[in-house]
């Protein structure tokens, strides 16, 4: 992908935010556990530095959603807001990451920013 300018760069990612929000609440609804996700990205190196971050409450949930059927689902959420957003990947479940409060509370002391900057 070549490089976008800053406003084609905001408008891309407010159409990322649109789809990974509908994914958010179909995964909400179908997910045991799942509570939240969110993305980072550097411009300067999208698509490269895209990070998807699915959240659980608890890590229990966040393990049996990753051994079951549900890691597959999130992987399609995904995919589809990706594709809805237009951006092209070539292996977007190298982009997704998995995590839980509780581990973020363990281990940051619930201090997302920081969790997230550092992975």
């Amino acid at each position: 992908m070549k490089a976008l300018g800053k406003r084609e760069m905001a408008r891309l990612e407010r159409e990322l935010v649109a789809c990974l929000t509908d994914a958010c609440e179909t995964a909400k609804a179908e997910i045991v556990g799942f509570a939240w996700l969110t993305h980072r990205l550097e411009p300067e190196d999208f698509p490269a530095s895209l990070r998807i971050t699915w959240v659980f409450e608890q890590e229990a949930h966040k393990a049996a959603a990753v051994a079951g059927q549900a890691k597959a689902r999130m992987l399609a959420l995904t995919g589809l807001a990706l594709e809805q957003a237009s951006i092209q990947l070539d292996h977007p479940a190298w982009h997704v990451r998995f995590d839980s409060e509780e581990a973020c509370k363990q281990s940051h002391g619930g201090d997302w920013a920081r969790r997230l900057k550092g992975r």
